[in-house]
């Protein structure tokens, strides 16, 4: 859950669909959506990430680069990475974690 004050604007609308979980609950399959929000903490899960709508910058800590993903883009965070998450237009994303 995304704390209320790492909200952006207004709109604090924030969602999320499990299409699958596997029995022992290490794989989880579904679909989130995230209003505008800023986040700077070391990723807690692996993922892998594909956007559906919306758009997020990503900052890798470890040397300073930005990446933007859009509708269409496909990443991979891994467990630990250190970054900063700021969704810029309200994120809907299909995801893997494990």
């Amino acid at each position: 859950m995304v704390p209320l004050e790492a909200f952006t604007t207004s709109d604090h609308t924030e969602s999320e669909y499990v299409y699958y979980q596997s029995e022992d609950e290490k794989t989880i399959c579904g679909v989130w959506k995230c209003a505008p929000c800023l986040e700077e903490e070391p990723w807690p899960v692996e993922e892998l990430m594909t956007v559906i709508s919306g758009a997020v910058n990503v900052t890798y800590k470890n040397n300073g680069t930005t990446e933007t993903y859009t509708a269409g883009d496909s990443f991979y965070l891994p467990k630990g990475e250190d970054v900063i998450w700021e969704i810029t237009e309200t994120l809907t994303k299909y995801f893997m974690r494990g």
